[in-house]
């Protein structure tokens, strides 16, 4: 079975539960419906975030591939910050191929906040 069809019987819930650690905010905006996970194949352009915090498009593509494609819509995209994952890329990798969308503002923000808070206690 293919990964974008396969995403959709991922523990998500249970990933954004593994993840907190390095990503804090994630299981409460997947909670409140607040993280968009859609089948890249199934899109014909990049979507606007709108109302969520995050969109994770699941790709059925080799690893550089996707590699690649993260880096060149980080580059071209100045209102979201592109990154990606998948399975086996670290300790908090997903358990399917991703390219990941979040606001560019917002993760500043929430970087800055975290850095404050380890420099003052």
């Amino acid at each position: 079975m293919d990964e974008a069809k396969s995403h959709q019987s991922v523990d998500w819930l249970a990933y954004f539960k593994s993840i907190q650690r390095e990503c804090p905010w994630s299981l409460a905006a997947y909670q409140k419906g607040e993280i968009d996970i859609v089948d890249w194949a199934k899109i014909s352009k990049i979507l606007p975030l709108e109302q969520f915090q995050a969109r994770m498009y699941v790709v059925d593509l080799p690893d550089v591939i996707v590699e690649g494609m993260a880096v060149e819509l980080d580059t071209r995209d100045p209102e979201s910050e592109w990154l990606f994952s998948y399975p086996g890329y670290g300790e908090f990798a997903t358990p399917v191929k991703v390219l990941i969308q979040q606001p560019r503002a917002r993760l500043n923000q929430l970087r800055a906040q975290l850095e404050h808070k380890q420099i003052t206690t």
